[in-house]
């Protein structure tokens, strides 16, 4: 019973660390990386709500991680003017 609940907390940490990651990784300087970014960080954007944000995740995982900042008028929906209100905000690297 020992074992499992160091197993247990061990899993638990590691989720806890691992999702800390995921959201440090989606900020660098000041910018969104809109292929590692988390659901609650893309809605920071503007014109972005939580349908577009779950949008650009899905393209990115379902079609191509994006290449250029511009690559986000891929997503359907999301046009030049998102693009320019956020294009100093976003990043892909």
């Amino acid at each position: 019973m020992k074992r499992l609940r160091k197993l247990l907390v061990l899993v638990v940490t590691v989720s806890i660390v691992l999702a800390g990651i995921a959201i440090v990784g989606a900020e660098e300087g000041g910018k969104v990386n809109i292929n590692t970014a988390v659901k609650e960080k893309l809605i920071e954007l503007d014109g972005i709500g939580p349908k577009y944000a779950d949008r650009i995740i899905e393209y990115r995982e379902k079609v191509a991680p994006f290449k250029t900042p511009e690559d986000i008028m891929k997503v359907k929906g999301i046009g030049k003017k998102i693009y320019e209100a956020n294009k100093d905000r976003i990043t892909v690297e």
